[in-house]
């Protein structure tokens, strides 16, 4: 059981993931991508990540996609932030992944959150939270507690947009650049006013989504209520 002097500042993160070269930081936890030969060469790194969790007595979140394994590590006792722990579990699953033969592509892994703008995030939090199954997640926000769906989470502002939802799609810094790229060349209207935290792109009828990198969502990083 982690104690919560144990979570990492997003400085001892970004030190811890300066030798972790597979590993990017996301909304609370170290993620990353691994594809292998073969199928089957996927289902060996399932077998050895799950002996490194059980031997440390921390477990991912793992999600199998054919050659590809998504693993997510987070310190749920302490609120889902970083312990110690999972650096060391990352550490110890990248040596399982190299042994495999396998290849890290942690720019692959993207998570989407769902935004909500209102007035009053207390009056309607309870109603979503019920209907999706949903529990409260690090920061007033609702998260899936078995880690299928996405993320949710309510903008307070005084001037709720007219699209009071939008999504937010988070990707490493690292590998943000060619996204903005293609997307800007799709025509639509992109607000860097908070680059590189998030860039908000709005589609030709008025729907909005934030790119945003892991500058903009990290321990000690709070959202502007007005941000978008």
């Amino acid at each position: 059981m982690a104690a919560s002097d144990d979570i990492l500042t997003r400085p001892q993160i970004d030190e811890a993931l300066a030798g972790l070269p597979d590993w990017r930081y996301r909304l609370g936890g170290l993620v990353t991508v691994y594809k292998t030969p073969t199928a089957a060469v996927a289902l060996e790194l399932i077998a050895a990540v799950g002996r490194v969790a059980e031997d440390m007595d921390h477990h991912p979140d793992l999600d199998w996609r054919y050659n590809r394994v998504f693993i997510r590590f987070s310190s749920h006792d302490v609120g889902g932030e970083v312990s110690a722990r999972d650096t060391r579990a990352a550490a110890s699953v990248s040596d399982a992944a190299s042994a495999a033969g396998a290849e890290a592509q942690p720019g692959v892994y993207r998570s989407v959150d769902i935004g909500i703008d209102t007035a009053d995030a207390a009056e309607i939090s309870e109603v979503w939270r019920v209907a999706l199954g949903y529990r409260k997640g690090r920061s007033g926000d609702l998260v899936d507690p078995y880690g299928r769906g996405p993320g949710l989470w309510f903008q307070e502002t005084l001037t709720p947009n007219d699209n009071r939802l939008h999504l937010d799609i988070h990707r490493s810094k690292a590998e943000s650049a060619p996204v903005l790229e293609k997307t800007a060349a799709t025509g639509a209207q992109m607000n860097s006013d908070h680059a590189p935290n998030w860039v908000v792109v709005t589609d030709a009828q008025g729907n909005r989504l934030c790119l945003h990198t892991e500058e903009g969502r990290g321990p000690d990083v709070a959202t502007p209520p007005e941000s978008i």
